[in-house]
């Protein structure tokens, strides 16, 4: 496979509240670009992967400060363009104890949302890469840009281009439109090697609910997509109790067509955020499935990365390597 991963989806800007304050509590904010392909995309580049992000951004301050961002984490970034629109925004007040963080997002009209098909040239774009990936979030901003995705999976698929898609199913943008989201994630999913999502996104598409619980409910909806999708072949997810907001337990799981491997739970405790660990997720997973790891690997590696992004400010993994062995290894003192 080609070095190269190729990651098209929206870069946000996301204002946090200081601490655990609410939002305007204070009048000031904390700054993070990020993006749920962007932060794939940004995980792996800090694993020493090649990762190019494709997408559009206005031509202001906001939009060069994002791609610069995202550019100095080690992402190429030459196909992100400017377009009409503005930057896409969200704010983040960070929940404590028995209070739940809140989101809200400000990034209708915004310049990439507003890009369609014909805007991308996307046998140009893949021409000899080795992975698309793609997000739920992308197809759900509007018409325009989930026929940019369908355009983005087709080509992929033509080319002979792995595709990894999460589900990242978000049902109050969904709602904001004229949308039929189950014919355009079966044909976006059709699309996919790779799967990132759970029980929940395979009985929205196939219509219809499984038996069972837990690992047993899994592995029916695994099966159950892989039937359903013949192009499929992995479909990854994690499992998320939450005691309190900053503490949860987490498992991870990836199943193959004839195997399967799910982990322990792990405690995650004194949580500095949450957001993005779905994408840490899906990082240490792509990780692991691109240097040849078994469907254990990728469920440990993906576990590693998404528990580690809980200690870090802001929406992206930024682990190497070496950080992942040491969570594997469980040392906590301090690595002089």
């Amino acid at each position: 496979m080609s070095d190269r991963l190729v990651f098209f989806g929206e870069l946000l800007i996301r204002l946090t509240a200081p601490g655990n304050e609410l939002l305007m509590q204070s009048p000031s904010f904390a700054l993070h670009v990020g993006g749920a392909e962007a932060n794939v995309a940004i995980g792996l580049a800090h694993l020493g992967h090649d990762c190019a992000m494709v997408g559009r951004v206005p031509d202001n301050a906001l939009g060069r400060g994002a791609v610069a961002a995202v550019r100095g984490a080690g992402v190429d970034c030459a196909a992100v363009a400017s377009g009409p629109g503005r930057m896409g925004l969200y704010f983040l007040s960070v929940g404590a104890g028995l209070r739940a963080s809140e989101i809200v997002y400000d990034r209708a009209g915004s310049s990439f949302a507003a890009s369609g098909a014909a805007d991308y040239d996307w046998d140009a774009l893949l021409a000899g890469a080795g992975l698309l990936h793609l997000s739920g979030i992308t197809s759900a901003l509007g018409a325009r840009s989930a026929e940019a995705a369908l355009a983005a999976a087709r080509t992929a698929k033509r080319l002979g281009v792995p595709v990894s898609f999460d589900g990242n199913y978000r049902a109050m943008l969904w709602e904001a439109w004229d949308s039929d989201p189950r014919a355009i994630l079966s044909e976006l999913i059709g699309a996919a090697d790779i799967l990132f999502g759970n029980h929940r996104d395979l009985s929205l598409v196939l219509g219809r609910e499984f038996s069972g619980d837990g690992a047993d409910r899994r592995r029916e909806a695994a099966e159950a997509g892989f039937a359903a999708f013949p192009n499929l072949c992995l479909i990854a997810s994690t499992a998320r109790h939450t005691a309190t907001a900053d503490h949860h337990r987490i498992a991870a799981r990836v199943d193959l067509r004839a195997s399967a491997h799910q982990t322990d739970e792990v405690d995650v405790t004194g949580i500095v955020d949450r957001i993005g660990a779905g994408d840490a997720f899906a990082a240490g997973v792509l990780h692991a499935w691109r240097t040849g790891g078994d469907a254990r690997a990728m469920a440990e590696t993906g576990l590693a990365l998404t528990c580690l992004k809980h200690s870090l400010p802001g929406d992206a993994s930024r682990f190497g390597a070496a950080d992942i062995a040491a969570f594997h290894a469980g040392g906590l003192d301090v690595r002089r």
